[in-house]
């Protein structure tokens, strides 16, 4: 019994490894796209470990699609002056802006937590 499946055509290109189809026309990859990743309850924390010693502020939680996450992720960098990106449903801040970030995401009518010291 063999478990290979083609990665790549000639005529099509790279070939998805979970459907067989077409990077270009792969469904589980968009239907992963589109789905949420976040529980709804949104958590704002610091974090330094395994960073080098600089510090970043974490959002998780947020159940929103990605382009609405890269949205809201942009936002927040711009109200604390500071740089991040969003990363798998995380949207991660450069620096320890916890109390910004939480005021600014209460303005926008969300209910974070602050959640770890």
């Amino acid at each position: 019994m063999s478990n290979s499946r083609p990665v790549y055509s000639t005529e099509t290109g790279r070939l998805c490894p979970d459907c067989g189809q077409p990077l270009a026309s792969c469904r589980c990859k968009s239907a992963a796209r589109t789905r949420p990743m976040g529980d709804g309850a949104i958590k704002v924390s610091r974090e330094s470990k395994g960073r080098g010693g600089k510090t970043v502020t974490l959002v998780k939680g947020m159940a929103l699609d990605a382009d609405a996450l890269a949205a809201l992720g942009k936002q927040l960098r711009s109200a604390c002056g500071s740089g991040g990106t969003v990363k798998e449903g995380v949207i991660e801040i450069q620096g320890d802006h916890c109390e910004r970030v939480l005021e600014a995401l209460k303005k926008q009518g969300y209910q974070p937590k602050r959640v770890g010291g």
